[in-house]
C-alpha cells in the first residue's frame, strides 16, 4: 500500500462526557474523540466523489458530531419493549427470576448468572470478563451480585456517552487493570471474541492481528496502548471506508441515499398482472378446460338411460372421470425436463409460458387429480353402486340390465368387477405415492413419529413415485372394461395419455442412453467443512450448457436407479465440470463417505458416476436482464457461482471484441450483478473460496459484480462481542485487501441482511430499470422477497421480477 494511502489527518475534538466506574484505573478527566478527515489523497478524492460521497452509509455508527451512536458497543443483548431501548425493568425482571435471599436478607444472584441478566447467557466467558471489568479486579469476581450493583452496572453499560462504553471495553482487554493494553492483551481479546462468535482462528493468526493493531495504534513503539489510543482506534474502525481506498469492487457497499418511494406510484394491479400473467393464463386455461370437460360429460350422461337408476351421481362421476383423463396426461409434461429445456431456449415460447414453475404446475395438477379421484371414486362407491344394487328391479331391467348380463348385482359383486377393482388399486397406489411426496415425509420431518421417519425420506419418495408405472397400466385396463358402454369411441383414456406417456418414455430412454455416453472421469474430489463434497470432472466433448443450468448425477455403487440434481458451479467456458454436494440425506452422505475413502486410500480409485443433462433452471433467465440480484442461502449459492463466472467471461469477451481480437464470441449477459450470500457458519466460505477470489480479482476497477457475504453466527455489528472482530476485519482488509472471516477479497457482514434496505438502495441506484431477482433457499424467505419485489415495483419506478429455483 502506498504511503499516502496509509496516513490520514484527523482532528480530535473534546466534548464533555460523564463517566463513572469502579475500576481502579478510571480517570477523573474524560473526553470524546471526534474524528473528522481533513484531507483526501487524489485517489481518495476521486473515489469519494465517484461513490456519491456516501460517508453516512459507510459510517453507520457515527453521528453528525463524530460521536459514536448507541448502536455500537452494546453490552446488553435482550430486546426492549416494542423493539425499543432496553429499560431497567427488562434487566430487573431477569434478575428476579433467579434472585436468592442470603444472610444479608437482600436479594442477590450468583455471579455466574450475570450473563443471563444481561442476555449473554450463551456467551458465558465473555459475560464473566465483562463482570470482571465492571468490578475492577478478579479478586471480587466471585461475589454474589445484588440488585443495586446490577443497576449500577446497567447505567454504565447503557451510558449514551461512547467514552463510557469504550472504557468498559478497554478494562475488559486490560487484564492487569493497570491502564495499559499490551499486544498479548489484544491477542487474548481477539481469541475471546472469535470463540464467542464461533469463528475459527488460530493463535498464529491472532498474534498477527494483534501485531497489526499495535503497528497501527502504537506509533511510538512503547509496547502498549492507552485508553485515548484505544478509543481512537475504534472510532476510525467505525468509519471503515477511511482506512483505505483500496477496496475491491466486490466488497464495496454504497448506494445513493434518496428516498426510493419518492416516485410516481404504479398501479398494484398492473404490477401483479406483470408478475403473474403467465402463470395466471396457464392456470386459467387449465381450469377452463377442466370445467368444460366436466360440464360436457355431465350433460352427456344426464341424457343417458343409466341416469334413471343413478341420477346426478352418475353425471358427477363421469364428469370427474373426464377431468382425470386430462390431468393424468398433463401431469407428465412438467417433468419432461429435456423437452422443457429445449422449449425454454426459444424466446418466443419462453416469454409466454412460465417454465420456471413446472414443478408448481406439476403439484397443482396433482391436486386436481386428488379432487377428481374423490369425486369420481367417492361418488361411485357411495352413491352409484348402492343405487345399482338396490334399485327397483323393473327399472333396472328396463335400463341397464343388459350391461350386467340381465343380473342385478350386489354391492360386493360390483366391487369385484375388473373396472372397479382396478380403480380401487389405482387409488391405493396413488394415495401411497401422493402421501410420501408431501413435504414432511419427503424431507423426513422431525415432527413425524420415529417409527414413521424410518420409512420416509427422499429415497422413499423417489421409489414410491415409480408406482405410477403401474397406475398408468391399470388406468388403460380400467378404461377398457367400462360396464356402461361398449362403444370404443367413448373409451378415450388412451387418446388423452398416449402422447404424454410416449414423450415421457422417450425422455427416460434418452436419459438412459445419454447417461451411458456421459460416464465421466473424476479429476479431483475436494472436501470442505460442513460435509460438502466438491467434484471436478472431465467435461464430455459434446456437453454444452449455459450458466444457471443443473445436471443429474448417478452413482451405480450406491443405487443404479437414483438420480439427484445439482447445480453446475463451473463456468460454461471452463474445460471441466464442477458440482458441490452437501450431505443432507442418505444418498449424499454415502457419496461423501465413498469419495472420502477413495481419497484416503493409496490407489485413489474414485467411484464411477454418470451424469445426465444439462437442464434449464430459473436462474438461466438471468440473461433477460441488464441487472440481476442473486440471493443464495447457504449451499443455495451454488447456481449463482456459474452465473458470476459467466458474466466475468462475458465482459472479458466484450473487451476482446472491442479490441478487434479474434476467436471471441459476444453473447448477452447482465451489465451488473449483485450476489448476497447468507450462511450460518464461517467454514461455509471455504466452499467457493477459489471461485470468489477468481471473481474478485477479475477486474478491480470496473467490476460488473458486487458480492456481499453475510454470516449469521457472528453477533450483529455493534455488539460488544463482535466489536474487536469488526475492527480487525476493517483494518486487515484495508491493509491487505483480504477479509479475515471469509479469507477472500469479499467483506463479510455480521447479521442477517436487511432486505427492505437492500431493495430500497437498489431502487435508488437503478431508477427505471428492470432487475431480475433470483433466489435459492428456504421457501419462507422466498415469500418475503416476492412481497418486496411487488412492493418496490408498485411504489418506485424500478421493476423487480422474482424467480425461485425449483428442482
Amino acid at each position: 500500500m502506498e504511503a499516502h494511502e496509509k496516513q490520514q489527518s484527523f482532528v480530535i475534538t473534546t466534548l464533555p462526557c460523564s463517566f463513572s466506574s469502579s475500576s481502579s484505573s478510571s480517570s477523573s478527566s474524560s473526553f470524546t474523540a471526534s474524528i473528522v478527515p481533513l484531507s483526501f489523497s487524489p485517489d481518495q478524492k476521486s473515489q469519494h466523489q465517484s461513490e456519491g460521497q456516501q460517508a453516512e452509509d459507510q459510517r453507520p455508527y457515527l453521528q453528525e458530531n463524530g460521536e459514536a451512536s448507541m448502536e455500537f458497543l452494546r453490552f446488553i443483548s435482550i430486546p426492549g419493549h416494542g423493539g425499543g431501548a432496553v429499560k431497567w425493568k427488562d434487566i430487573e425482571k431477569r434478575f428476579n427470576r433467579l434472585a436468592l435471599i442470603r444472610n444479608s436478607h437482600e436479594p442477590v444472584v450468583k455471579w455466574s448468572d450475570f450473563g443471563f441478566c444481561i442476555g449473554m447467557q450463551e456467551s458465558q466467558e465473555f459475560a464473566i470478563e465483562l463482570l470482571r471489568a465492571l468490578r475492577g479486579s478478579r479478586r471480587n469476581l466471585k461475589i454474589d451480585l445484588s440488585k443495586a450493583e446490577l443497576h449500577r452496572y446497567w447505567c454504565q453499560m447503557t451510558d449514551p456517552c461512547f467514552h463510557s462504553r469504550i472504557r468498559i471495553f478497554f478494562d475488559m482487554c486490560d487484564r492487569n487493570m493497570d491502564g495499559k493494553i499490551t499486544e498479548m492483551d489484544i491477542k487474548q481479546s481477539i481469541l475471546l471474541s472469535a470463540s464467542t462468535n464461533k469463528l475459527s482462528l488460530s493463535h498464529e493468526e491472532a498474534e498477527d492481528y494483534a501485531a497489526l493493531v499495535m503497528e497501527e495504534v502504537d506509533k511510538e513503539n512503547r509496547g502498549y496502548i492507552q485508553l485515548s489510543q484505544f478509543e481512537t482506534f475504534f472510532k476510525v474502525s467505525l468509519s471503515k471506508g477511511y482506512f483505505s481506498t483500496k477496496q475491491s469492487s466486490t466488497a464495496h457497499y454504497s448506494y445513493p441515499s434518496e428516498d426510493p418511494f419518492d416516485q410516481e406510484e404504479a398501479s398494484r394491479a398492473e404490477i401483479l398482472f406483470r408478475a403473474y400473467w403467465r402463470r395466471a393464463w396457464i392456470v386459467l386455461l387449465w381450469l377452463i378446460i377442466c370445467v368444460s370437460l366436466f360440464t360436457w360429460k355431465f350433460i352427456q350422461y344426464r341424457h343417458r338411460i343409466a341416469f334413471q337408476v343413478m341420477g346426478y351421481c352418475l353425471s358427477t362421476a363421469k364428469g370427474a372421470a373426464e377431468t382425470l383423463k386430462l390431468n393424468m396426461a398433463l401431469i407428465l409434461l412438467p417433468v419432461c425436463r429435456n423437452t422443457i429445456t429445449w422449449l425454454r431456449v426459444h424466446s418466443q415460447i419462453n416469454s409466454v409460458v412460465p417454465f420456471n414453475d413446472n414443478i408448481n404446475f406439476h403439484k397443482l395438477i396433482a391436486g386436481g387429480i386428488v379432487v377428481g379421484v374423490i369425486l369420481h371414486g367417492g361418488t361411485h362407491l357411495a352413491c352409484d353402486f348402492p343405487r345399482i344394487s338396490s334399485s327397483d328391479h323393473l327399472i333396472f331391467s328396463q335400463t341397464i340390465a343388459s350391461r350386467f348380463g340381465y343380473h342385478q348385482p350386489s354391492y360386493i359383486q360390483i366391487l369385484a368387477t375388473t373396472e372397479v377393482a382396478t380403480g380401487i388399486v389405482m387409488v391405493i397406489l396413488m394415495t401411497i405415492a401422493f402421501s410420501l411426496a408431501t413435504k414432511w415425509p419427503r424431507r423426513r420431518s422431525p415432527s413425524l413419529p420415529s417409527s414413521v421417519q424410518r420409512v420416509t425420506g427422499y429415497n422413499t419418495f423417489w421409489y414410491s413415485h415409480h408406482l405410477f408405472i403401474l397406475v398408468y397400466a391399470l388406468l388403460v385396463i380400467h378404461s377398457m372394461f367400462l360396464f356402461l358402454t361398449d362403444n370404443t369411441m367413448e373409451k378415450t383414456t388412451w387418446m388423452y395419455i398416449a402422447i404424454p406417456v410416449l414423450t415421457y418414455m422417450g425422455e427416460r430412454i434418452l436419459r438412459a442412453v445419454r447417461s451411458g455416453c456421459f460416464e465421466v472421469e473424476i479429476l479431483k474430489a475436494s472436501f470442505y467443512p460442513g460435509k460438502v463434497l466438491s467434484l471436478k470432472f472431465q467435461k464430455p466433448e459434446t456437453f454444452s450448457y449455459r450458466s444457471g443450468m443443473y445436471i443429474f448425477i448417478q452413482c451405480p455403487q450406491i443405487s443404479p436407479l437414483e438420480w439427484h440434481p445439482f447445480s453446475l458451479t463451473s463456468g460454461p467456458e471452463d474445460d471441466f465440470l464442477r458440482v458441490h454436494i452437501r450431505t443432507l440425506g442418505d444418498w449424499s452422505y454415502q457419496m461423501y463417505s465413498l469419495y472420502q475413502e477413495a481419497t484416503s486410500s493409496a490407489v485413489k480409485q474414485y467411484p464411477k458416476i454418470y451424469i445426465d443433462g444439462p437442464y434449464g433452471a430459473a436462474s438461466q433467465d438471468h440473461i433477460k436482464y441488464d441487472i440481476v440480484l442473486l440471493i443464495g442461502m447457504g449451499i443455495g449459492a451454488t447456481p449463482f457461482i456459474s452465473i458470476l463466472k459467466d458474466i466475468v467471461n462475458g465482459v472479458q469477451n466484450a473487451r476482446c471484441s472491442n479490441s478487434s481480437c479474434r476467436d471471441c464470441s459476444i453473447r448477452k449477459c447482465p451489465l451488473k450483478a449483485y450476489l448476497y450470500w447468507v450462511t450460518r457458519e464461517q467454514n461455509s466460505f471455504d466452499w467457493f473460496r477459489d471461485e470468489m477470489k477468481e471473481i474478485s480479482n477479475s477486474d478491480q476497477k470496473q467490476s460488473p459484480i458486487e458480492v456481499q457475504n453475510f454470516l449469521t453466527s457472528v453477533y450483529q455489528e455493534g455488539d460488544a462481542r463482535s466489536a474487536f472482530i469488526s475492527a480487525i476485519q476493517a483494518l486487515y482488509h484495508a491493509k491487505h485487501g483480504i477479509d479475515i472471516v471469509s479469507r477472500t477479497p469479499v467483506r463479510t457482514h455480521f447479521a442477517r441482511p436487511n432486505w427492505f434496505s437492500i431493495f430500497s438502495k437498489l431502487a435508488c441506484r437503478h431508477r427505471g430499470a428492470k432487475i431480475g431477482v433470483f433466489y435459492c433457499g428456504p421457501p419462507a424467505l422466498a415469500k418475503q422477497l416476492e412481497r418486496l419485489c411487488i412492493k418496490f415495483s408498485t411504489k418506485t419506478s424500478t421493476r423487480f421480477a422474482f424467480h425461485k429455483e425449483y428442482y
